[in-house]
């Protein structure tokens, strides 16, 4: 192995943290959920992102605090000064979103990418709407058109997005919608780029940041069963210091620094890049400086940069022995699954709400479930008796049916098109119950854009994007502590439509 650990390095498994002999049920929320089967007894390694992983922001604060530094660039850029004043909408945007850049639309998509929710500025678009603009021509989310909002960070582009939408078109301002988000996004990049978003999550890392009580009681149970960690994150070196001395130090008496937790650390990655170019590997030296890295790798050693082969090469693995637990659909998730063969863990924080929400409308979906198999029935119903009548009528306006019976038969045609009529009214009175409880549904998860997860009866474009490249999704890292770190995740049956 490439990797060489120092001689002060803890001695490998460390005792277990005791517990409670009386058997638990995980709550469910707090719980992994498994989209590929997974052996964490074949797992050599454990990597992690920081932000939105090994961090849990407070998300209401983040989105506020780049609302205001984002705004104020616009308004140095030349936006009128109002926009500070407006109260933008923070619980309007979730992942998964798609802006249409060319009409200011925000839309939510199925797994198949159709269009199913869309808003302008905060005004929900009808059916009719969305039927003209996304129905006869195919949706490309990749094109210029379009941009995703696919990360946590993203939430306050979309916010801002709609709420100056609806400030210039209440005043009947005309608007070219690409040149705007094109200004939103770039007023965002600079003040992350200029500090006026990090500078004042450093100054109060409490007020923006959730330190998780059993985070270090996790990764010490990792590494307790004979698991070799990293850090892999795109922040900074001075920030990912004062980020990790803040979540770990001080946390077990075992582990003097956040450092001691960790077999290697890499900052200023660049994902998605990472997994895709040949960036060098370079190491910081205890006087700041960066120099090209050697192997082995030295435990407690700051590195920066580097590329997916060279990591491999150095951790003295790959491949499905390496699992990696991060945030980005694209830049953790969908590029480390594309790029190699390491497995995939999604911290994904709303599924806490999620799952709640999920139980606590069970009742509705259990309703929609029985009257989705009552329509099945009375579909059933219909081509029998639509068949028969015209079975009926075919035997009336035959010329070699005896008079005698036409009496007969015009009555059963009659009787038969008023049965018909009632299967279609019992059809048209279920369709409208289950609109009233999948908006029920809806209301239950997000008051605008409903589950996160899916959409209808199907999965939204984010949760097949969870599904496809995610091996393992859960709220949190620290919810691996309840799990033994030799445990088999299994995936669920994937049952075809005709096995049902």
């Amino acid at each position: 192995m490439l990797y060489r650990p120092p001689a002060e390095q803890l001695e490998l498994p460390l005792a277990f943290l005791p517990t409670s002999g009386e058997p638990t049920r995980i709550p469910r929320a707090k719980r992994i959920f498994a989209n590929r089967g997974l052996k964490l007894s074949q797992i050599d390694w454990v990597g992690f992102d920081m932000d939105y992983t090994l961090a849990i922001y407070r998300q209401e604060e983040m989105d506020r605090v780049s609302v205001q530094a984002t705004v104020q660039k616009l308004v140095e850029r030349g936006y009128p000064k109002e926009l500070i004043d407006l109260e933008y909408p923070l619980d309007f945007p979730i992942r998964g979103l798609l802006i249409d850049k060319k009409h200011g639309h925000i839309l939510k998509m199925d797994r198949f990418k159709h269009v199913q929710k869309g808003y302008h500025g905060m005004r929900r678009l009808d059916r009719e709407e969305l039927r003209a603009l996304y129905q006869s021509k195919r949706v490309r989310p990749n094109t210029a058109r379009y941009h995703w909002v696919d990360t946590l960070y993203a939430l306050s582009e979309a916010a801002i997005y709609a709420k100056i939408i609806d400030f210039f078109e209440s005043l009947g301002h005309p608007l070219d919608y690409a040149a705007l988000f094109t200004d939103i996004r770039d007023a965002i990049d600079e003040a992350h780029r200029d500090g006026s978003i990090l500078d004042q999550v450093e100054a109060d890392l409490p007020r923006f940041v959730e330190r998780d009580p059993h985070l270090a009681a996790t990764l010490h149970k990792l590494r307790s069963a004979g698991k070799r960690l990293f850090l892999l994150t795109n922040s900074r070196w001075p920030f990912t210091q004062k980020m990790m001395t803040y979540l770990l130090d001080e946390a077990m008496p075992e582990y003097p620094s956040f450092r001691h937790y960790f077999d290697v650390i890499v900052v200023a990655a660049a994902k998605p890049a990472f997994f895709q170019e040949f960036r060098p590997l370079l190491v910081r030296t205890p006087e700041g400086e960066l120099r090209p890295a050697t192997l082995p790798l030295e435990r407690g050693a700051a590195y920066e940069g580097g590329n997916l082969h060279d990591l491999e090469r150095a951790l003295g693995t790959s491949g499905d022995r390496i699992l990696y637990v991060g945030d980005h659909i694209y830049g953790d998730i969908l590029r480390s699954k594309r790029e190699s063969a390491w497995r995939t863990g999604m911290i994904i924080q709303e599924m806490e709400v999620e799952v709640n929400a999920t139980e606590a409308c069970k009742v509705e979906m259990d309703q929609v479930h029985d009257l989705h198999a009552r329509r099945e029935e009375l579909e059933d119903q219909l081509r029998f008796y639509q068949q028969r009548f015209k079975d009926v009528v075919r035997r009336i306006e035959d010329s070699m049916t005896p008079p005698a019976e036409l009496p007969m038969l015009e009555a059963e045609r009659l009787r038969v098109k008023r049965t018909v009529e009632r299967i279609r009214g019992q059809m048209r009175l279920i369709d409208h119950q289950v609109e009233e409880l999948e908006g029920k549904i809806d209301a239950c998860f997000h008051p605008y854009w409903g589950s996160l997860m899916k959409e209808a009866d199907d999965r939204s474009s984010f949760g097949d994007q969870v599904e496809e490249y995610a091996c393992l999704y859960t709220s949190r890292v620290s919810n691996f502590c309840a799990y033994s770190p030799l445990q088999h995740f299994r995936g669920g049956r994937d049952r075809m439509p005709h096995e049902h």
